[in-house]
């Protein structure tokens, strides 16, 4: 089973772009961090952060250009996929995604944002499930998956993995 569930921050705004047919891509690192401790000999393991590449298809990748920005925290679900590329100067490359399937997010969004942004609620407030952050610096609860609409709009279906990239997909 080739299944990831993250959650973090967005370490900057998504890039978003439109490809073959006016499909929708959106592409940003998130950031995952565990908390430092002490071992009982008394050594510090120090905190550790980790950058994850994530990619987001057709109508996800919509919704990520709606309302992801820079240093929102977001819990996402999907596969990792590895990619070769030739950089413009000629050498071969390979990269590691997490192509997004699912997408929650967990900072509050106020309607009264600049850009017209804002509107969603997130789907762990009233006990609806998610993550919630114990006092051990981790999470703990259920995540029920999948990205809240908000009220206003039609619920659309996920992305699923085959309608995902190509192997061939431009970046």
């Amino acid at each position: 089973m080739n299944k990831v569930i993250l959650i973090g921050n967005v370490g900057q705004d998504p890039n978003v772009r439109y490809v073959d047919n006016g499909i929708c891509v959106a592409q940003f690192r998130l950031a995952t961090s565990e908390r430092g401790y002490t071992l009982q000999n008394g050594t510090q393991v120090p905190d550790r952060t980790e950058w994850h590449n994530l990619v987001f298809w057709k109508g996800i990748a919509e919704r990520v250009e709606r309302y992801v920005h820079k240093g929102m925290r977001i819990c996402v679900e999907g596969k990792l996929r590895t990619r070769n590329f030739e950089t413009r100067d000629g050498q071969q490359k390979s990269v590691t995604e997490v192509v997004v399937e699912n997408m929650e997010i967990l900072s509050p969004i106020h309607r009264d944002q600049p850009n017209g942004q804002g509107g969603y609620q997130n789907g762990y407030q009233n006990g609806q499930g998610g993550y919630q952050q114990n006092n051990q610096g981790g999470y703990q609860g259920g995540y029920q998956g999948g990205y809240q609409q908000p009220a206003e709009q039609p619920a659309e279906s996920p992305v699923t993995a085959d309608e995902g990239p190509s192997e061939s997909a431009p970046f």
